[in-house]
């Protein structure tokens, strides 16, 4: 295998380029109409069979090897969030109240460095390259879907039909010179709740005429906390988090309906099944011993994201061959945050990792969606590294 980490490092001005244009002009899911030019013209000017409007703003270029073999997808996310950015960088954002606030700038420029480095290798590649450039990871953004999944409603995953995937996120809960590939779960899957709790509205002062949805649902948020706690074992994982509760118009009146949202986050599929059957349980028990109605809807957003053992096994053994000075980690249960390249993993075996690129001495070291978020930009070769020493050592 080449020396790609020498070469990640060699293009460095290159991808430190890209991803401060495109930290610079963000653009939200299946709005990336800027992003998704450059990423074209970049992947034209190597020769690549790119097409467009995959997913509505989606982007794919296909990369032939110089000998036959399986078919490779290899994804980068592009949107950024509806942030108004803090950081003081010269290259901010200049598009108020968007941001780049998860790293999806630095995904897009690892994305097209990677391009331009396995481009230059096509002769040792056996198979082909997908380089998918997906919108709106961040959630669906007015639309019925996510990217991902309109991603594979308009056959990404088809013509030539995809074999396996790579994917990565760069990670500011960890170091700089951190990696961690992982077989098994290393996502949450993630679920979206909504209750409606209808009472009797009445005066505050007169409450034995009321029902108060209130009431009621303090009791549902509390009593919904003893599923992870009573019903899961300990040694699996659950979150259930109340995020939006709204009722009410006045101190003295008591409201006729409440209404709650919130997310279930797990990781197997038996746990999944147990959490909402419990959580519905509760709700509706508690609003009928109330004297409430109560309406449940739980909708799922993403499967877990599960990663195959055989493909996981090359890319670690890329990542030491790549990155042997890194601090490897191979913990399954990465975090509970979700992912909808899930949605590919489901119909295709895959590995997803994370490079660390936090970096407290210059204050590099905000979490993911927070408005100062930046990271330091050597994760960005680390990550060019990985990506493409993984993806030569799969299609070998």
């Amino acid at each position: 295998m080449p020396d790609l980490l020498t070469e990640a490092q060699s293009h460095f001005p290159y991808t430190q380029a890209l991803r401060r244009d495109f930290h610079a002009h963000p653009e939200l899911g299946f709005n990336e109409i800027r992003t998704g030019g450059i990423v074209t013209k970049e992947l034209e000017s190597l020769g690549m069979e790119v097409t467009k409007g995959i997913g509505k703003t989606g982007i794919v270029g296909l990369l032939e090897g110089g000998k036959p073999g399986a078919t490779l997808l290899l994804r980068f996310d592009m949107d950024a969030l509806p942030i108004l950015e803090e950081t003081s960088a010269e290259y901010a954002s200049q598009n108020s109240g968007v941001m780049h606030a998860c790293g999806h700038d630095g995904h897009t420029a690892i994305g097209l460095t990677v391009a331009k480095i396995l481009n230059a290798h096509k002769s040792e590649i056996a198979g082909n390259i997908k380089f998918c450039f997906q919108p709106s990871e961040e959630g669906a953004n007015g639309e019925e879907i996510g990217g991902a999944e309109m991603m594979i409603k308009d056959g990404v995953l088809e013509n030539p039909k995809v074999n396996m995937t790579l994917s990565m996120h760069l990670w500011n809960e960890k170091p700089l010179g951190w990696v961690h590939v992982a077989k098994g779960p290393v996502m949450a899957g993630a679920e979206e709740f909504k209750i409606k709790i209808i009472g009797r509205g009445g005066h505050g002062a007169i409450p034995e005429a009321a029902i108060d949805p209130i009431v009621c649902a303090a009791q549902i948020v509390s009593a919904a906390q003893t599923i992870v706690s009573r019903n899961i074992a300990p040694t699996e994982t659950a979150v259930v988090s109340f995020t939006v509760i709204h009722s009410g118009t006045a101190f003295n009146v008591i409201p006729q309906e409440l209404t709650m949202q919130g997310t279930i986050r797990t990781f197997e599929p038996k746990v999944r099944e147990t959490v909402i059957r419990r959580f519905e349980e509760i709700v509706d028990g508690i609003a009928s011993a109330m004297g409430c109605l109560a309406e449940v809807d739980v909708k799922r957003l993403t499967p877990a994201l599960i990663n195959s053992a055989e493909i996981t096994a090359k890319v670690q053994e890329a990542a030491h061959l790549v990155l042997p000075h890194a601090n490897h980690d191979q913990s399954p249960y990465m975090t509970m945050g979700a992912e909808d390249m899930a949605f590919m993993q489901e119909k295709v075996d895959g590995c997803y990792f994370f490079i660390g690129s936090n970096n407290k001495e210059k204050h590099l070291d905000y979490g993911h969606h927070h408005p100062k978020f930046d990271f330091d930009e050597q994760a960005l070769v680390n990550g060019v590294a990985l990506m493409s020493a993984a993806a030569m050592n799969i299609l070998k």
